[in-house]
């Protein structure tokens, strides 16, 4: 995945299920990880693979990562400027949907998953308290600028501040505007929090406006001098 993966799985007195989503997290690295020679979406970017021999979960993804294009009116595109294909900006919240969703098939309702600060919460902690998350400064690792409850969705973040302006606009080929530091999305679950955060920051200043628009989803926006602005209904999940 390329970033530090935590589940915390409340009722899971063994370990079984944290090291099945660990395993699950291990094998979707194996397949989709850019930096990996020997992965399947390296091979495929050396056009060492024939369309019969792509898996099942990479036509899912590539099927979901043209949707996500239509969506987003380009602004989300798996093609890099150097012509390969990386959807790592939806691979990772799928990635963590799917893994709830092993938790869950397991019996177990009340978890946290985050990876690379990507979060799906279900449920409730160790304190029967539901799950609380903070949001980072982009400025700042260890300020935290807003806390909120997102009961039972996903949060997802993308900005610079961790790797650097990886994130581009389609449309120039250029790195994404600089006036957005980081732009939040919270959601039903991660999968559409991450994507759509994605788009988002790519969008540029006018990318809170388009999470206003989308239906189900809300933001939080920091520009680059520090001013936020979130979605109408933002509010509604700040912890009091």
């Amino acid at each position: 995945m390329g970033m530090p993966i935590t589940v915390e799985i409340v009722g899971d007195t063994d370990g079984s299920a944290v090291e099945a989503a660990f395993q699950y997290f291990r094998e979707v690295d194996a397949r989709f990880s850019p930096y990996k020679p020997d992965s399947e979406l390296s091979a495929m970017n050396r056009g060492e693979l024939a369309t019969a021999e792509i898996s099942s979960d990479m036509h899912e993804v590539l099927a979901l990562s043209e949707l996500t294009r239509h969506e987003t009116m380009g602004y989300f595109d798996i093609r890099r400027p150097d012509g390969r294909v990386d959807p790592s900006g939806l691979v990772k919240g799928w990635a963590i949907r799917n893994a709830a969703r092993l938790v869950e098939d397991l019996g177990l309702q009340n978890y946290c998953i985050e990876a690379g600060g990507d979060i799906q919460c279900h449920g409730y902690n160790e304190q029967g308290k539901r799950w609380r998350v903070g949001i980072r400064s982009p400025f700042s690792a260890d300020q935290i600028v807003k806390v909120i409850v997102p009961g039972d969705g996903g949060v997802a973040t993308s900005g610079a501040y961790v790797r650097g302006r990886h994130i581009y606009d389609p449309h120039s080929g250029d790195a994404a505007p600089e006036e957005i530091a980081s732009i939040t999305v919270v959601a039903s679950d991660i999968y559409e929090a991450d994507r759509f955060a994605t788009a988002a920051f790519a969008i540029g200043s006018s990318g809170i406006e388009f999470i206003e628009a989308m239906p189900g989803l809300e933001g939080y926006a920091i520009n680059s001098d520090g001013i936020a602005t979130m979605t109408s209904g933002f509010n509604r999940i700040v912890s009091k």
